[in-house]
């Protein structure tokens, strides 16, 4: 539950609002969802369209999805069409990374796409001193 729950809060703080109408408090930079699915995909495309603000927020809010195409807790499918989801409502900052022989866990090369896309997405280039 934890990859739907990161994509919910992204698609909450793109809109401003919990899907029960409270505001949602939380200013996200990223959200990564590994081997999850979208809640509430059907409704997404109006709450991005219904403001500006929702709009602008959706198209900057880099999203990383990450699934193996053997995962059978979660179908790959799933994961792929919330990818496709999102994209299609408004979220232009999406990469979806599939894996072809992993299930529903994770692997080292799976940990350091997700590590080198933080580290992207939130500029945490590092620094040296002299």
């Amino acid at each position: 539950m934890g990859a739907a729950t990161a994509l919910y809060s992204g698609t909450c703080f793109a809109h401003g609002k919990y899907g029960n109408g409270n505001p949602y408090p939380v200013n996200l930079s990223v959200a990564v969802g590994l081997s999850g699915w979208l809640p509430c995909a059907r409704s997404l495309k109006n709450k991005i369209e219904s403001s500006q603000e929702a709009a602008q927020k959706a198209s900057s809010l880099p999203l990383m999805l990450c699934h193996g195409k053997a995962d059978d807790v979660v179908l790959y499918k799933h994961g792929e069409r919330s990818a496709d989801a999102l994209k299609s409502t408004g979220f232009a900052n999406v990469e979806f990374k599939s894996y072809s022989r992993l299930g529903h866990y994770t692997v080292p090369e799976e940990m350091d796409e997700v590590v080198k896309w933080l580290t992207a997405s939130l500029e945490l280039g590092s620094s040296t001193s002299t």
